[in-house]
This record gives structure tokens, sequence and C-alpha cells, in this order.
């Protein structure tokens, strides 16, 4: 085993903090891949340059990744909420040039910000109103969409040197579940795969994406035994064989439920490698002492045999030409302005919404007499996205009535001189919501959903197709 091969380097922990702790620093000198931040790693753009800085300064070959998708998930700005509209709206925009523009500018802000891969493009169909874990991530729900917008934001994050990442392959947008805390199957024939789940990810491979990330999903129709993480026949076989792609596979994190529920992280971070992954993404709170039983397993696995060496050399191979990809980029504009992008106005997000002809008339009749009052559907946060200031709530709107799975409206009730505005998200998936939206009906109440609706029911008189700050501004606008 050659030392570029060492279990180290295929390693992409994550830690909680602000600062590079002494475990991590020391790691990367001792050759780990890389490291994954979080938002409990982001207090401020100089902060987060510090940080970069020093990982770079343990290891100048350091994959430096983030989740930044430019919309509901976001780690820059998950403090505050992001600026930027999201997959979904764009997709419904339908405006490639715009799209690219906020590929770019996500780009820009990380590389201004040391950070050279983003865990995004999300390029999964999202063909389930059901779906808790992809729906506004996802471009849309058909894969020729998909696939347009999911190049054209590779296109921008990629020309400013910052390595993409396709995710959720082989795809995640025709689940009910989420594979942080359950193990999902897509249940579709070979055929509807192609067409559907695999075409967008073909076409970002055609254009060039520098990483794929792997998803903790069961497909049958192409293995019925390995999720895919852990799938010979689904990462080699056919991303690598059938697909032509030669970049880095990134594994999804280690620690959630769909990879380790039942063997553990050590474990899966072995058979991850095994099965074709070359980064493996461990988790968000990792630890010295844990980073030492994955190097002990993956070991232990080349040893037994069950990991071949050249496997691992090669996971280490396509690290390395990931990394030296970035280290080629243009620099960062001496103008570059955060959060900004030229033409994305809050009228042109608002064109992209759903708008009931009803709700249209009872906005227009308000005239301004009629006073609004906000009740808020609080659903437990999304785990992908976190806990992040959202909608109109991200811009100063103090709820009225905050409805959650565990308390109802109670005894709220608004005043005869008032417009109900009532916001959710997922509302059609959610019995409490309905509930709490049933009772207020009568009050003559405006539904807003702000995640992916199901608009033949009636639980969305509006349809924002995203809950960033961007968007909740947009609203604001419209009902004001």
């Amino acid at each position: 085993m050659t030392a570029t091969a060492s279990p180290l380097a295929v390693l992409m922990p994550g830690f909680e903090g602000p600062t590079l702790p002494e475990w991590v620093d020391r790691r990367l000198r001792e050759g780990m891949g890389g490291v994954c931040l979080f938002a409990t790693n982001v207090e401020s753009p100089a902060q987060l340059r510090e940080l970069t800085a020093a990982i770079r300064a343990a290891n100048p070959d350091a994959v430096i990744s983030i989740d930044e998708e430019g919309g509901d998930v976001s780690r820059l700005y998950q403090a505050q909420g992001s600026p930027f509209p999201g997959n979904a709206l764009l997709g419904r925009l339908d405006d490639a040039d715009l799209t690219r523009a906020v590929g770019a500018q996500v780009g820009w802000e990380l590389r201004d910000a040391g950070v050279n891969l983003t865990l995004a493009p999300d390029v999964d169909v999202n063909s389930n109103k059901a779906n808790p874990v992809i729906g506004v991530r996802s471009f849309g729900a058909t894969p020729s969409l998909v696939g347009e917008h999911g190049v054209a934001w590779t296109a921008g994050v990629q020309s400013t040197g910052v390595a993409a990442n396709a995710k959720h392959f082989p795809g995640h947008g025709d689940t009910a579940q989420d594979s942080h805390v359950s193990l999902p199957t897509v249940e579709v024939d070979e055929a509807t795969l192609a067409e559907r789940e695999l075409a967008p990810f073909q076409a970002l491979i055609d254009a060039g994406v520098a990483s794929i990330m792997s998803s903790h999903i069961m497909v049958p129709a192409i293995d019925a035994e390995h999720p895919a993480t852990f799938s010979h026949a689904i990462l080699t076989d056919l991303l690598r064989g059938k697909m032509g792609f030669d970049g880095a596979i990134v594994s999804d994190a280690l620690d959630m439920v769909g990879a380790s529920g039942e063997i553990g992280i050590p474990a899966a971070a072995a058979r991850a490698l095994a099965a074709g992954c070359d980064l493996l993404c461990i988790g968000t709170r990792n630890t010295d002492a844990q980073i030492g039983e994955i190097v002990d397993a993956i070991e232990a696995a080349l040893e037994a045999g069950t990991l071949p060496s050249e496997r691992l050399a090669d996971a280490a191979t396509r690290i390395g030409r990931l990394v030296a990809t970035t280290k080629t980029a243009p620099a960062v504009p001496t103008d570059l302005t955060r959060g900004e992008i030229a033409g994305l106005t809050a009228e042109r997000i608002r064109a992209a919404f759903h708008v009931a002809p009803e709700a249209s008339d009872a906005l227009a009749g308000r005239g301004g007499v009629k006073s609004l009052a906000w009740v808020r559907l609080e659903p437990a946060a999304n785990i992908a996205v976190g806990p992040s200031p959202w909608g109109p709530f991200a811009s100063g709107v103090t709820a009225d009535a905050v409805v959650t799975p565990e308390q109802g409206l109670g005894s709220w009730a608004p005043g005869p001189d008032r417009q109900v505005i009532v916001v959710g998200k997922d509302n059609h998936r959610h019995a409490w919501a309905r509930d709490a939206i049933d009772a207020l009906r009568s009050s003559g109440a405006i539904v807003v959903d702000m995640g992916w609706p199901d608009l033949d029911d009636a639980y969305a008189d509006v349809a924002t197709f995203g809950a960033s700050r961007a968007v909740g501004a947009a609203l604001l606008e419209l009902v004001s």
C-alpha cells in the first residue's frame, strides 16, 4: 500500500465550533482528506476565511466542503436565511442563464470563504409529492427540466473554481421516507429509473460535473441487497461503467440511519469504499476516537481482502484530482457583493409563485384596510435544512399564532378586521397543519405553502416553491 493510499486520505469528517480543533488539525497534517463544514462552523465571512486558512495550513490539499445549495439548504446563511431563491423556484422560472448566475454567485462566495467543494446541486427529480427530504431542493418533477438547470447551476459554480457535487445518486426523488432516519426504497423498474432518475445525472456527467454523491436508498431494480452507497452494481458497474463518470464519488453522510443504523460508521466506511465511493463524508459531530475506529475498520478490510488496496489507492487519486482542478481558478472579483444576483428581484421571484384566483381576488380586495394576522405552521425541522429562519419570518414578521405538531391553535382566533395569512411548508403532508387550516377557513384565511405543494388539494392558495429569506421577502410584497 502506497503512502497516498492511507485510509485517512479518503475521510472527510465534521466537527463542532468556529475554530479548528486540535485533533482535526493533527489528522489533516497526517494526511486526512478533508473536512465538511456545517452551520456550527460558520459565524461570519471573516471567521470562515480564518477557519479554512487553518485547514489549508494543516493540509494544503484538503477538500473543504460545505452543504450550500443556494436556497432552503444553506450553511453560509443558515443563521439568517438564504438570499437565494432555491432550486424549485429557479426551475419554475425556467431561465437557465439565471440559474447559472445563481450558481456562479454561490461559487464566488464559497471561493471567497476558502471552500473548494459545494455539496450541490440536488438533481433528484421530485416526482413524489410526499417526499419529506427533497421537495424544493429539486429543480422540478421532470428529468429534462432538472437536467437543464442542474447543468446550468453546475456550470456557474464550477466557473469560479469551486467543484460541484450532483446528488443523490441514483435519485432520491421518488421516496416517501428520509434516509437521515430510515432506509427508503425506490420501487421503479430499470427503464423508468433510466428515463427519470438517471437522466439528469447523465446530463451533468456529460457536462463535466466534478463529483457525484451516493444516496442511502434501496433501488431493487439494480441491486436488491445493498443500499446505493454500498452497492458495487450501482456505483461501479452503473455510474462508472455504463454512465462513464470518471470524477470523485462522495458518500452521503455515513452517520445517517440509512447508512450506519445497523452496522455502525466504521463498517459503513469500509463497505462504501469497496463499493466505489472515494471521499467519505462521515457526519457532523465526529471525534478523533471515531476516526481511529474508521481507520482500523478500513485496515481490517484491506487485511481481509474485502477492500482491495488498489481500490483505496484509486479513491485517493480521484480525490487528489478533484482538489487539483480547484487550484487553477480565476481570482475572486474585487467587487464581490454577497447575496445579490443581477436581475433577481422580488417581482421576478413572485412570477414563479402559484396564486389561486380566489387568493388573488382576496388580496386585491383587502385594499390595505384589513391588517394582517400571521399564523405560522412550524413543522419539525427538515434534517437537511436544519434550524434556520424561513419565509417572511426571516424578514422580521412576528407570527400572531404558532401551530406545531405538538400544539394546535388552541383558543386563538383572529379579529373580524384582520386578514389571516397561514404560512407552512408541505401543508398537505401534515395532519396537524391540515386541521389548523380547516379551522381557519371560516375566517377567510389565505393559505401559503412554502414547501412542495399538492396543488390538487385545499391547502395551498399561494405556493412559493421555497422558503428562503429571499422568497419570504417576495411573499411579503405580494400580501402587503
